[in-house]
């Protein structure tokens, strides 16, 4: 069984835990403590308040211990304020926090809450099917380093990233039935 943490400091960690546990093969773990961190082969960070989350890592001594298992290659996915959270740089000058992955994120770039929306896509490495694409008050990726993977435009935008054992989405897959970005994630990086 896989070891997959989701960070449960804030933000859709339930729904991140309910998709784990419909994969088989997976053992769901929540992960608040240093302690606990070490035990995970592999973590989702989740959607939430990227700023409430950030403050929450360094409340909690997390930011180094977990940049520096993500720069040892652990597996690591952010999910929306996730995807804020691993930038190594975030447009308006704002600080950054984990700053593991090369790329440049704009947040709200879709808006606010009322600019929410969803659509469907066929993301070639994760599916050959289309799948439902949730945006909440979502970034989206503006720039990015040597080494960084497009997975998904949308309307000129990146909203799907990779970099080695890294991978982003602007979108929720944690909000929809279709299970195959987890899948993805646990089995196929």
């Amino acid at each position: 069984m896989k070891r997959v943490g989701v960070l449960a400091l804030q933000g859709s960690v339930q729904e991140h835990m309910a998709s784990l546990k419909r994969l088989s093969g997976v053992t769901p773990v929540p992960v608040k403590k240093q302690d606990t961190l070490e035990t995970v082969e592999r973590l989702i960070i989740p959607g939430g308040e990227s700023t409430a989350i950030g403050k929450l890592l360094r409340d909690y001594n997390l930011i180094n211990p977990l940049a520096k298992r993500i720069r040892k290659g652990m597996p690591v996915w952010g999910t929306c304020a996730g995807m804020i959270l691993m930038a190594k740089r975030i447009e308006g000058g704002n600080e950054g926090y984990l700053e593991t992955m090369d790329i440049t994120v704009r947040r709200n770039a879709y808006g606010g809450q009322l600019d929410s929306f969803d659509t469907r896509k066929v993301i070639p490495l994760i599916s050959e099917e289309e799948i439902p694409l949730i945006f909440i008050r979502a970034p989206y990726v503006t720039e990015m380093g040597k080494g960084v993977v497009s997975l998904l435009e949308l309307d000129g935008h990146i909203v799907a990233a990779r970099q080695d054992n890294m991978l982003v989405t602007s979108f929720h897959p944690e909000l929809t039935d279709n299970l195959e970005f987890h899948r993805y994630f646990c089995f196929d990086m």
